[in-house]
């Protein structure tokens, strides 16, 4: 699976990135010039977990992401449907609770969480719709949640640019640092076909969150959206 345009069925993607678990934190900091841990530390403060809190974080991969969670004192749960990625992220941070799960029919309560959160993966699931309610299923009433995706830059003349390195100077890179260069080349292309900051904050307030709000990041390479579920 190679291609944006093909239907993104879950064992196809799940075996995608089980293919590039190894060396998937390296080869994101390469490919984005090392601003994904900028990316990443918004996304820590936008969340802003407190101790004793839950927080589902989603798409975990191999549960980097969870870790600024879990210095907060907060009980964070990683989740992830690639095998490959919570295998990885066992071995390196063995006291985290990984767990498998679909973003379409996640594993848990109702109103559980105090917040829940994705980065980078919600473009993935086969159907976005029904993952932002499956969130806000599991999210307790007052609870929140932070969406950090690649979107669209604002600057006409920089988005150009953008596409054309996302397009020609991505693959050659990936194929230098990557173990699987072709999820890649799909990632770059589904990241061309994702929905623009409005249409992606109308989905989730379709989905039931009030108070949806967004902030680009590095000129709207990526953006974060937040929103509440009502008490």
């Amino acid at each position: 699976m190679t291609r944006a345009s093909l239907d993104k069925q879950p064992h196809e993607v799940a075996s995608m990135f089980d293919g590039v678990a190894e060396r998937y934190d390296l080869t994101n900091d390469v490919l984005s010039l090392g601003q994904d841990r900028r990316w990443r530390k918004e996304v820590t403060r936008a969340v802003d977990a407190r101790p004793a809190q839950k927080i589902l974080d989603l798409a975990a991969g191999t549960a980097t992401s969870s870790l600024p969670f879990a210095r907060t004192g907060a009980y964070v749960v990683p989740c992830d449907f690639s095998l490959g990625m919570l295998r990885v992220g066992k071995q390196r941070h063995p006291w985290l609770p990984g767990t498998a799960g679909d973003a379409t029919k996640l594993p848990f309560k109702d109103d559980t969480f105090d917040a829940v959160t994705i980065s980078f993966g919600l473009r993935n699931v086969q159907h976005t719709e029904t993952a932002l309610r499956e969130l806000y299923r599991v999210t307790k009433p007052g609870g929140r949640v932070v969406i950090c995706e690649f979107s669209h830059p604002t600057w006409a003349p920089f988005r150009t640019v953008y596409t054309e390195y996302l397009m020609r100077a991505l693959p050659p890179v990936a194929r230098a640092v990557s173990s699987n260069p072709d999820a890649y080349v799909y990632l770059a292309e589904s990241i061309r076909a994702w929905p623009d900051q409005a249409a992606l904050a109308g989905k989730l307030q379709q989905a039931g969150w009030s108070r949806v709000a967004w902030r680009n990041l590095s000129g709207g390479i990526v953006t974060l959206h937040r929103g509440f579920k009502q008490d």
